[in-house]
């Protein structure tokens, strides 16, 4: 009696039940005598360890999607893992600061899923206008925080169709180029893209090329601020170029030659406005105080800077000096008034760039006699 088992009245199996001591799953049938056949409806239960078998039965979950491609597969991969990811963001965000995040973090595990999928645009020139917006917020924090920028005629500006942004070069590296893509795409009344046109050393440097594309930046070429302008698009040059990115300390806001006027030529092709833009404060981020012109020639660079914290300081003395910044754009020069023949008469092309060099240089002067302190 001691190995007495109960049984209930209604006659359903007992979780009591001891296992199976082939250790197969166990089954919760009613009990019915050997030899009788199954009830209908009823399931019959078989052993894990039976020999495996084809499972003529559908799967109760339907039947599964073999992807047509892949980046099918990508996308559901980068779906299942948004959805985790996702819920768990959105409740830590949530308990922590507030729901207005579940939105924001929605929104960035979509970007990084289009981003995974290549489920956007770029244009011929490979700018992608959502990337570009990304990069923004992330130099925003610089420009706005770091170097406190200060930026004035921006009303100067078309709200639309062609124009040429030019402006004077400084500071070693090319941040100041940067620093005025931020201005114009965040103050300006119609958020529009600067397009830069960058040396080719940019291009052939790896990652930078590549961001620089999809930021809209594209070679310094006849061609390409050509066809930008005939677009409606809103360029931004440096003619001074290396010269006036790697000019030494004791040099600072003094305009280096203009090149040969190309911006200028592009300009009068296109019959856009040119806009006069002056920088003050780009000049102290990294003082040049000398150059290793023999270290460069194997290093293939333009030139080789020393300042009082590189390469002295190793890797921290690429980190710029919090100098304070003010960017102004000037009245436009139209050109618009000018024959179709002008861009290729030396003398209009020379008169305009000397007119535009002039310009900034005097709207620096005046800035830099208004400016109290290089960093307040």
């Amino acid at each position: 009696m001691g190995d007495a088992r109960i049984i209930p009245f209604d006659g359903a199996a007992s979780a009591a039940r001891p296992p199976s001591p082939r250790g197969g799953r166990r089954s919760t049938r009613p009990a019915r005598a050997r030899g009788t056949e199954p009830v209908e409806g009823e399931v019959r239960v078989r052993s894990i360890d039976a020999r495996p078998g084809p499972d003529p039965q559908p799967s109760p979950i339907g039947p599964r999607r073999t992807p047509a491609s892949g980046r099918s597969v990508l996308g559901s991969l980068a779906g299942a893992v948004g959805g985790i990811v996702g819920g768990a963001a959105a409740g830590l965000l949530d308990g922590v600061a507030g729901p207005g995040w579940e939105d924001k973090a929605a929104d960035g595990l979509a970007f990084v899923r289009r981003r995974i999928t290549g489920d956007y645009e770029v244009d011929e020139f490979g700018f992608d206008p959502e990337l570009n917006d990304r990069l923004m917020a992330a130099l925003r924090v610089v420009y706005e925080k770091y170097f406190r920028i200060e930026v004035s005629g921006l009303e100067h500006i078309p709200a639309d169709g062609g124009a040429l942004i030019v402006a004077n070069h400084s500071g070693t590296l090319p941040v100041d180029a940067l620093m005025t893509q931020v201005a114009v795409h965040d103050h300006h009344p119609d958020q529009r893209n600067l397009r830069l046109l960058a040396a080719d050393l940019v291009f052939q440097l790896p990652v930078v090329g590549s961001v620089a594309r999809k930021s809209g930046h594209t070679l310094a070429c006849h061609a390409d601020a050509e066809r930008l302008l005939a677009k409606g698009e809103l360029v931004g040059v440096w003619p001074e170029g290396y010269k006036g990115l790697g000019k030494p300390f004791g040099e600072r806001y003094k305009l280096q030659r203009f090149g040969r006027g190309g911006f200028v030529s592009a300009a009068l092709r296109t019959q856009v406005p040119i806009v006069p833009c002056s920088i003050v404060g780009a000049e102290e981020i990294y003082p040049m105080v000398g150059n290793v012109r023999t270290l460069a020639r194997l290093l293939n660079l333009p030139y080789f800077p020393v300042t009082p914290t590189f390469p002295l300081l190793g890797p921290l003395g690429l980190v710029p000096l919090p100098t304070r910044w003010r960017i102004e754009f000037g009245a436009p020069i139209r050109t618009d008034a000018y024959p179709e023949e002008a861009a290729d008469d030396p003398m209009v092309v020379f008169n305009l760039t000397d007119e535009v060099r002039e310009t900034i240089q005097h709207t620096i002067y005046r800035l830099l006699m208004q400016r109290r302190s290089v960093f307040f």
